[in-house]
């Protein structure tokens, strides 16, 4: 069964709509700035402990008083800020494909991948608790609880259908939509509600990862000569699942195919990456193209000729860029110079476990408008890496390529890799 995408939805820090993320996806209008550590509960200002200065924050985001970004006192009670975005992007991809007035809520599955679950509540709780000994709140538990957008969203829809969310550090995201996507195209699910949602740049988070001496003090440059590391980032996007059949027959819009996805784990170091584990993730997005397609005797080297776009995981670190450079010329092999490769999180920063659900986005309105947006911020490219990678302006999709890839290569060696399709009726 074909799996196509007919519902968007997002709040990043490009843009809390997808017409606002597109905008500034193609100006490469970065959401990256400096951080205000007055505004964090028990954060020294200054702070001599951290050495970066910006991160990539969501902007304009009031659910108690913007009516586009409306949380009833009962979702705001019981979910931290990363899965208020999760519930908000849902909202806004439901509401585009028009998924419940087609689909049975007793049968839509909803797959989300958040990472770090609710670390504001978890930071302000166990502050409180240990320099006051103050009462920790009930609702501590249900706001860090990493699964609370997954559910929240559940409740707001009325979907019954099976839920979960993933958290698989900087891959949850694409976990999530390759899971949605697989149960979608076996028939497990009728269609899904599915992609990824962070917010935990708190106090102590940014600490932590200073603490990893691999974020940028300046700004993240993927795959640029002189990057110095990865920005952090918060946010969501979400989409809608459904086979491309019944899609077609209700006239939806469509953005884009789903036709491969593929995972796999380094088994090497918790930190470090391996380029053959994130090449073998992508050979087998590329090899599972035949399962979805119903092509046999096509294997991963003949669709690896028609991939006209890769969505890199692109971190901005030395050696993660060096690492995924690797990954990609270990799986396309003679192709690999020649393909066409971006990367967002320039502009976005690092969401962790939203990253890959955000990138997806970005993958899918390249897909959807044969245009592929440039890498912002890049100097000029590392020779070292031979690879095209796309600066300073946009560039078209060769008519003649028509797939695309979107890696997400996170900590711990776990590899996921989403492979798409543009689509035309």
């Amino acid at each position: 069964m074909r799996v196509v995408v007919t519902g968007l939805g997002c709040i990043t820090p490009i843009g809390n709509t997808v017409d606002a993320f597109r905008e500034s996806l193609y100006a490469g209008r970065t959401g990256i700035g400096p951080f205000d550590l007055s505004r964090m509960p028990g954060a020294l200002s200054p702070d001599p402990g951290i050495r970066y200065k910006n991160t990539a924050k969501v902007k304009n985001f009031n659910p108690t008083q913007d009516p586009a970004h409306h949380l009833t006192s009962g979702f705001i009670l019981t979910s931290e800020l990363g899965a208020q975005f999760g519930i908000i992007a849902a909202r806004q991809a439901v509401a585009q494909s028009g998924l419940l007035a087609h689909h049975d809520p007793a049968g839509i599955a909803i797959v989300t991948g958040c990472s770090c679950g609710g670390r504001g509540a978890d930071e302000d709780a166990n502050r409180n608790l240990y320099l006051r000994n103050a009462r920790v709140p009930p609702t501590a538990i249900i706001r860090t609880m990493a699964s609370s957008g997954t559910s929240n969203i559940s409740i707001e829809t009325g979907i019954t259908g099976p839920s979960l969310n993933i958290s698989t550090a900087c891959a949850a995201g694409t976990h999530a939509l390759g899971l949605a996507f697989h149960m979608v195209r076996s028939g497990m699910a009728p269609a899904a509600i599915a992609g990824g949602y962070e917010a935990a740049l708190t106090y102590g988070f940014l600490r932590a990862w200073d603490s990893m001496r691999v974020v940028s003090p300046t700004s993240c440059r993927p795959f640029s000569a002189d990057r110095d590391g990865m920005t952090l980032g918060e946010g969501a996007a979400l989409f809608i699942l459904e086979p491309l059949d019944a899609a077609q027959a209700r006239g939806a819009r469509i953005f884009a195919e789903i036709v491969g996805f593929g995972m796999s784990t380094d088994a090497h170091h918790i930190t470090q990456p391996r380029a053959e584990g994130a090449a073998l993730a992508m050979r087998r997005a590329l090899d599972d193209i035949t399962n979805t397609l119903g092509a046999p005797g096509l294997d991963s080297e003949t669709w690896a000729s028609r991939v006209g776009y890769i969505n890199a995981h692109g971190t901005g670190t030395p050696t993660n860029d060096a690492v995924e450079a690797a990954a990609i010329h270990q799986a396309f092999g003679e192709f690999a110079p020649h393909i066409p490769v971006g990367a967002t999180k320039s502009l976005t920063g690092h969401s962790i476990g939203a990253a890959g659900a955000i990138e997806a986005l970005a993958t899918i309105l390249a897909l959807d408008a044969a245009s592929l947006p440039h890498t912002a911020g890049v100097t000029s490219v590392d020779p070292t890496l031979n690879l095209d990678v796309i600066t300073h302006e946009s560039r078209p999709l060769d008519p003649n390529k028509d797939l695309a890839l979107s890696n997400s290569l996170a900590f711990g060696g776990l590899n996921a890799v989403l492979a798409l399709r543009r689509y035309t009726s």
